[in-house]
């Protein structure tokens, strides 16, 4: 409770109720009487002072040492707590300390509250019972005649408590309520004077500085609290000076402005004519009003007629109907050719395996055809050689050639036409075999060639995938420092071109692209998709216009030969990206084109949209899962077409796989991967290209071989054969001469003649051999040279069809971009018919505003007035009239606002007038008050401070000792000096040379003195006479009776381990005794 204020002010309110001693000067502002006059107001109130606060009971409950102390029932005015040490007499002190709200370290036991916690409880309860009772009790129709103040302090240091009235009902738990009732009752538990332990007993003098000591007299006698006061009065006066002078101030801006609404008030004229003014302009604004509706709706009937009108969208619309019409047409034709295209390849296909097929058969034929040739030839041969035998022998016998020898020549003859015939049946044998021969080398050769064109196809295309990798290596190499020369090595320097003629303002808008280099992929794994659908678009440029594109293809000019330039699109360029609403394909499973791209610009991302349609085209990458989905049933909604992850295009009815490998060029990732895999490719490509030549070369050798041996064989064939025809007609020689030997001449020439007819047949049998195998030679070379052209209007067809599906690819963005178009055609058509409907609806509802604001201009004006001015004209001048009117308003206001204005000026800077004039008499006023409170506070400071030196004198007498207590209220010093018995003339005055019974007997003597002199419900000494002997003790016992006789209505509670049997027998007088505790003796 150190340090409250209001305990002062409930100290000198005239209510409160002085002591009967008449010795406590506290005095109100009105106080100026002596002190007499203070002794008659205490004596007339002191019946009732002994009633409040003071207390009536304590009780404790496992607090400290001690299970339950009390109830201990103190007597109203003195109260000796007698025991030995341990029975419990300090911690009475230190419960009623605590229980009043004082902290822990004011009772020098503890700095902690749960340290007073009796060891092994949760918690410890004080209860303090106060009296309330007399003519100014606290609050004494809620509380009654007692307050109880109950505290709870847990093992844990917390403390509750609870403010209960008299019949036990709790009133309050806060703090607040405890502060209010100790201020109210003047009680102070950190105030030595009201509560002295028995630590402060024996430091209080020896070992306090004069300055303290100094405050603990200003304390005990409330007069540090009257000084503050007085201080913060003088700082609340100089804070209301200040205030005064500010409000001085305002004081003027009041007055000046009461000046001006007075003057406003004086030269107040009236505005009449102002008004009247107004009011003229109002009817011819109501009626201008009127007519500028009746032109709005003129104005609007001719912009409906005009709009109804206008042809151009339905005009436009048609067109691009037919654009459309046209370009899917041409789509179609397109397709149709695709079609007739493959089907063309296919038939070709066919016929070139027919002819195949037929090539062998043919050369087949060519070669049997040879051998019949040749058989006929030799067949001829023998025939002219057998007619050359008869005509020898037809001469022979014609000129008479005997028998001489014939018997000789029969039997040579016989031999040897025995050994021809073996040698014929030994070389038909060899015919036999080579002929057989010859069929196995053709069917092995056959074979070797067609293995032969298949390796030279396939290293063709080997060849081809090379060159392609090669070239796409070259573009990551070079990419490596520019990622744009992926799109062309001239790319770079075509955009710092682009760049320099934007800064220099040939562009309306720069164009963008090329649109490869502003996409990339959130999936890199569907980059050959997206390739393969793009295709064509990843070095297109857009621009806003036609001026720009033209700019643009100069550009282009010197960088790209004409055949090879970049394409460039021509769409206006917007912020937003088109609304696809109900136009993209949403499926659950797979994501369309537009969503698989990260497009910043959303230029591309429309170009794309119109040119490709990538937000209808999905992305599947499985194959079986891309049939199902586009061919099983019905496709997804909005859905035209599919790409699976190898480049496959499929639609709801087709399906085309690209015939050569996708690689991905533009949308790869890292390049150096990239480089790394191409070389890896590149690597596998040449060692596979090189495989393939090597069994190339294997294969043509071999056919080479088997050319050689089929020619060696064939040879042997014909040498055979020559050799069978020579055998047959030497046999045949040999017969006929046999057969001749009997025939004459004329059979012979029979026979020759027959021979000669066989010889002409038989040369019309080799001439017809030799056509007939000139013409299989023939058609053969023109089967082969059938087979050539179908190879090569096979290559035609695949050129063509990979132009044509270039050409379909921009028919089918064509048409896209043209759908696209009649779409917004249409919606334009769409607005263009909604916004006439809307201006006849708005010309309808003007029409009502114009019916409307005629009859509101009636009622305002009946008749119509004739206006020249503009609408806007006639507001301006209602707007200028009506600000000149409150201007004039506003600097003089209407009568009544002028009347009041001033009457409230008028009020204020009188009323503030007079505030000031007031507080200027308070401050005046208090400026005496507290000049003659100074004097006052300092006369009560002197006198306190001679009464408590001459009580200290007096109680110091009576042990016959010299005291003396000097006081310095400038300095804020007080000494205390006390000199034993015959040691009057010692210059030692240090109280620390007393012994302890002189030094405690001189603080009891101090206390005292400070107790004549101030007020206090109750006062408490713990252990007071512990250093005194028997003598000093029953001095100081004596002293301390007398005191509280003279103070009977004060309570006094003093704690001594001494015996009280020498004390008088008096009903003032309650004596404590305590009980030795039942337990082993323990220190408190």
């Amino acid at each position: 409770m150190n340090k409250r204020k209001s305990c002062v002010h409930n100290a000198v309110k005239p209510s409160k109720t002085p002591r009967t001693d008449g010795k406590t000067h506290v005095q109100d502002e009105e106080e100026v009487d002596e002190e007499d006059e203070v002794q008659q107001d205490h004596s007339l109130s002191a019946s009732s002072v002994g009633d409040i606060g003071v207390i009536e009971s304590i009780t404790l409950r496992n607090f400290m040492s001690h299970h339950l102390l009390g109830p201990f029932k103190f007597g109203p005015n003195v109260n000796f707590i007698v025991g030995n040490n341990g029975t419990g007499k300090s911690a009475i002190l230190t419960a009623l300390i605590v229980g009043l709200g004082g902290k822990a370290t004011t009772t020098n036991r503890g700095t902690s509250l749960k340290g007073f916690v009796k060891y092994g409880e949760s918690f410890a309860d004080i209860k303090v019972k106060l009296k309330n009772r007399g003519n100014d009790p606290y609050k004494g129709d809620i509380y009654g005649d007692s307050i109880c103040i109950e505290h709870r302090i847990t093992s844990d240091g917390c403390r509750t408590c609870k403010i209960k009235n008299k019949i036990g009902h709790v009133i309050s738990t806060k703090k607040e309520e405890l502060t209010a009732i100790l201020d109210h009752f003047g009680i102070q538990v950190d105030n030595p004077v009201s509560v002295l332990n028995q630590e402060m007993s024996k430091q209080f003098l020896h070992s306090k500085s004069e300055a303290d000591k100094y405050k603990f007299f200003m304390k005990a006698t409330l007069l540090e609290q009257m000084k503050r006061d007085y201080i913060h009065i003088k700082q609340t006066k100089a804070l209301t000076r200040e205030q005064v002078e500010r409000q001085e101030e305002c004081l003027k801006d009041l007055r000046q402005l009461f000046l001006q609404k007075k003057e406003r008030y004086e030269r107040l004229s009236s505005l009449d004519n102002m008004r009247q003014t107004l009011e003229d302009l109002k009817k011819k604004m109501a009626w201008c009003l009127v007519r500028e509706k009746e032109r709005h709706v003129e104005q609007l009937i001719e912009q409906i007629e005009k709009e109804e009108s206008d042809c151009k969208h339905e005009e436009k619309l048609q067109l691009c109907q037919s654009k459309v019409t046209a370009a899917e047409k041409r789509l179609q034709d397109i397709q149709k050719k695709l079609c007739t295209l493959r089907e063309e390849q296919e038939r070709l296909a066919e016929e070139s395996c027919k002819m195949k097929e037929e090539i062998k058969v043919k050369t087949k034929a060519q070669k049997n055809q040879e051998v019949v040739y040749f058989r006929a030839e030799n067949k001829l041969k023998q025939l002219e050689k057998e007619q050359c035998l008869l005509q020898e022998r037809i001469h022979k016998i014609s000129h008479g050639s005997g028998r001489r020898s014939h018997e000789t020549e029969q039997a040579q003859h016989l031999k040897k036409i025995s050994a021809f015939k073996k040698q014929l049946e030994k070389l038909e044998k060899e015919s036999s075999a080579l002929n057989q021969e010859i069929k196995d080398k053709q069917q092995a050769l056959l074979k070797g060639r067609e293995e032969y064109d298949k390796l030279s196809m396939e290293e063709k295309n080997i060849q081809v995938s090379l060159e392609s990798k090669l070239k796409r290596k070259k573009q990551l190499m070079a990419s490596r420092s520019n990622r744009l020369r992926r799109f062309g090595d001239q790319m770079p320097e075509l955009l710092e071109s682009i760049d320099k003629a934007f800064a220099q303002g040939r562009f309306i808008k720069k164009p963008v692209g090329p649109i490869g280099a502003c996409i990339s992929l959130k999936d890199p794994s569907l980059a050959v998709a997206v390739e393969s659908c793009l295709r064509g678009f990843f070095k297109t440029f857009c621009c806003d216009n036609y001026r720009d594109e033209k700019v643009l293809q100069g550009l282009m000019s010197s960088y790209f030969p004409k055949g090879s330039r970049p394409q460039i699109m021509v769409c206006p360029f917007t912020d937003r990206v088109y609304n696809l609403q109900g136009r993209g394909v949403h499926h659950p499973e797979f994501p369309s084109v537009l969503d698989c791209l990260n497009i910043e610009n959303p230029v591309i991302t429309n170009c794309l949209i119109d040119m490709r349609g990538i937000e209808s085209i999905l992305i599947i990458k499985e194959k079986a899962c891309a049939r199902k989905v586009m061919q099983g049933s019905r496709p997804p909604k909005n859905c035209r077409e599919a790409f699976t992850a190898d480049g496959d295009q499929v639609f709801s009815h087709r399906y085309y796989t690209p015939e050569h490998e996708v690689l991905v060029k533009y949308l790869g990732g890292d390049p150096e991967a990239e480089i790394r895999l191409v070389e890896s490719e590149l690597e596998n490509s040449q060692a596979q290209l090189s495989r393939f030549q090597l069994h190339l070369g294997s294969v043509k050798e071999d056919i080479q071989f088997m050319e050689e041996k089929l020619r060696s064989v064939i040879m042997a064939c014909k040498k055979n054969q020559e050799s069978i025809n020579k055998v047959k007609a030497s046999i045949t020689e040999l017969e006929n001469i046999e057969e001749a030997q009997a025939e004459d001449i004329s059979s012979l020439e029979e026979d020759a003649q027959e021979n000669e007819q066989k010889i002409e047949l038989e040369r019309r049998n080799v001439k017809e051999a030799q056509d007939e195998l000139k013409e299989h030679e023939r058609v053969l070379s023109r089967i082969n040279q059938k087979y050539k052209d179908v190879k090569n209007k096979m290559e035609q067809l695949s050129d063509e069809t990979e132009q044509l599906k270039e050409e379909q690819v921009k028919a089918e963005a064509v048409c896209s971009k043209l759908d696209q178009t009649l779409k917004i055609l249409e919606k334009k058509l769409e607005d263009h018919q909604a916004n006439i409907q809307a201006m006849k609806d708005d010309l309808s509802l003007r029409e009502d505003e114009m019916q409307d604001c005629e009859a509101k201009a009636k009622e305002i004006c009946p008749v119509r007035q004739q206006v020249d001015q503009s609408a806007r004209c006639i507001d301006a001048e209602i707007t200028r009239l009506r600000q000149k009117i409150s201007a004039e308003e506003s600097s003089h206001g209407d009568k009544e606002q002028v009347i009041r204005e001033y009457a409230e000026a008028h009020t204020n800077y009188k009323s503030k007038s007079s505030q000031l004039r007031d507080l200027r008499k308070f401050i005046d006023r208090l400026d005496h008050i507290m000049i003659d409170r100074q004097d006052r506070y300092k006369s009560m400071r002197r006198s306190l401070s001679v009464r408590c030196k001459l009580y200290f004198n007096n109680f110091m007498m009576q042990l016959n000792c010299c005291g003396s207590m000097m006081f310095n209220h400038i300095n804020e010093t007080l000494s205390i000096s006390v000199k034993p018995p015959g040691q009057e003339k010692n210059n030692v005055n240090d109280m620390r040379s007393l012994s302890g019974g002189e030094r405690s007997f001189s603080t009891v003597c101090f206390i005292l003195a400070l107790w004549e002199i101030t007020e206090s419900p109750f006062r408490c000494l713990d252990e007071f006479d512990v250093y005194m002997d028997m003598h000093n003790r029953s001095i100081s016992m004596n002293m301390l009776v007398a005191l509280s006789e003279r103070q009977h209505l004060r309570q006094f509670i003093f704690i001594t381990p001494q015996s009280t049997s020498h004390l008088p027998k008096s009903a003032h007088i309650t004596i404590h005794q305590l009980q030795d505790p039942e337990r082993e003796a323990e220190e408190e």
